[in-house]
């Protein structure tokens, strides 16, 4: 495992619809990065490659300055381009194996999960975390619905590695993710929609830290 559970308490993903230009986004994310988030993924389902790597390259140091891995969605050749820490991949994206193979063992590789097959399959493959939802109904993905807390619950409690849960959450409903065995949340909107992100991160945060410590479990 190349990701502890501690790590996985508060996991930013971005979403650029709140930032003007790439100087506003870069900020937003130093802002969410020095308040507290434990990791940063980043997120880019619009740009090009090279437009992808520019942003990438930016937003590295800050993570490195802060201690907080930076995860790169999707793109596996980018995050060894840039020795980004990891990649996370989707149920359609490069089958672990090969991810594994292609940036080496030392590599942070999440994946999405919906069901305990899936979790179990992820695992087996040689997956460091799981993400998995959506726990609720999300504008950030449109083709997922919320998955029933019971399976939430069966992820977290059948695989040995870290679990946070991904879609929808805020810092109105994360408290609804305890007693799940849950190792963290996943947000989007609620940090880069926020009018003041360092307030919103810290708010989150502590909200996470209950999901965790109600989280007690036997993994496995």
């Amino acid at each position: 495992m190349n990701i502890t559970p501690r790590q996985m308490l508060l996991y930013a993903v971005s979403d650029r619809a709140w930032s003007r230009d790439d100087e506003e986004f870069t900020a937003q994310v130093r802002q969410a990065v020095m308040s507290g988030v434990t990791v940063f993924q980043l997120r880019e389902k619009q740009a090009d490659y090279e437009h992808f790597k520019m942003i990438a390259l930016r937003i590295k140091p800050i993570c490195k300055e802060y201690g907080v891995p930076l995860i790169i969605n999707d793109n596996v050749r980018l995050a060894k381009e840039i020795d980004a820490d990891g990649v996370h991949l989707g149920q359609d994206d490069l089958d672990i194996k090969s991810a594994r193979e292609y940036l080496g063992q030392d590599k942070i590789i999440g994946v999405s999960a919906h069901n305990v097959a899936e979790a179990l399959a992820a695992q087996q493959g040689g997956a460091d975390y799981l993400g998995s939802g959506a726990a609720f109904v999300t504008s950030t993905k449109t083709d997922a619905g919320a998955i029933d807390r019971k399976v939430l619950a069966d992820i977290a409690h059948t695989v040995k590695i870290p679990v946070v849960a991904i879609g929808g959450i805020n810092a109105e409903n994360i408290t609804q993710l305890q007693n799940l065995g849950l190792d963290g949340v996943a947000v989007v909107s609620a940090i880069f929609a926020a009018e003041d992100i360092p307030c919103a991160v810290r708010e989150l945060k502590a909200k996470a830290e209950l999901v965790a410590k109600s989280s007690v479990k036997q993994k496995g």
